[in-house]
């Protein structure tokens, strides 16, 4: 009877566990995913292999345009996490764009048209590139996939891949295609000094530095 008893309290004790850490593994994986307190839009904690560094909201004027998150890999989430947040900021933009793989997403908040669209983010990408025609490019590949659902409405997700290859960019999770190099300016937009979304850079630092 006693080793029932016994095996009973040691089943409980187990079950007690188990659910704990259930709870903290759940808790632990919450955090790691973001919402962008500006708009509320929610970025999850991993983009396939990559993960989520920051987000931040993109403004013009009074208007939130959308919210940008950044994914990347491990090895550049190290790098930053080893840095003094007064050299964070620095160390960010070369870890990122050293990185071989990084996304930007942006989930927009407010309705932009097709043209309008494309043609804001290639002007944002033309002074940080020498290749003009890939920078046309790459407002051509954006034009294509917004104007085919007919403007980018609140919900619409831009996904921008930058690798060695090139920028791929992806609307509502379909491939529109590849604008050759650009990688390095196209992550220029958001990370450099004159960055599109500073919330965007001051989050990757909170989230990423010790």
């Amino acid at each position: 009877k006693s080793t029932i008893i016994n095996m009973a309290k040691t089943i409980t004790v187990l079950s007690l566990l188990a659910a704990a850490l259930g709870s903290f593994y759940s808790v632990d994986a919450a955090a790691a995913a973001l919402v962008d307190s500006a708009t509320k839009i929610n970025f999850d904690d991993k983009l396939g292999d990559l993960s989520l560094f920051g987000v931040g909201v993109r403004k013009k004027g009074p208007i939130k345009v959308y919210s940008v998150g950044m994914y990347s890999g491990e090895d550049a989430k190290e790098s930053i996490a080893s840095t003094p947040k007064s050299d964070a900021l620095s160390t960010l933009s070369k870890s990122i764009t050293a990185s071989n793989e990084t996304s930007f997403v942006l989930k927009m908040n407010f309705k932009v048209g097709a043209e309008k669209m494309a043609a804001a983010i290639a002007e944002s990408v033309n002074p940080r590139a020498s290749n003009k025609a890939q920078v046309e490019t790459l407002k051509k590949l954006i034009l294509d996939g917004v104007a085919a659902k007919g403007a980018a409405t609140p919900g619409t997700t831009l996904q921008f891949d930058c690798s060695d290859e090139g920028v791929k960019v992806s609307v509502d999770g379909n491939e529109i295609g590849v604008a050759p190099g650009l990688k390095e300016a196209f992550c220029e937009v958001y990370l450099d000094d004159k960055c599109v979304s500073p919330a965007l850079r001051n989050s990757c630092v909170e989230n990423c530095c010790n």
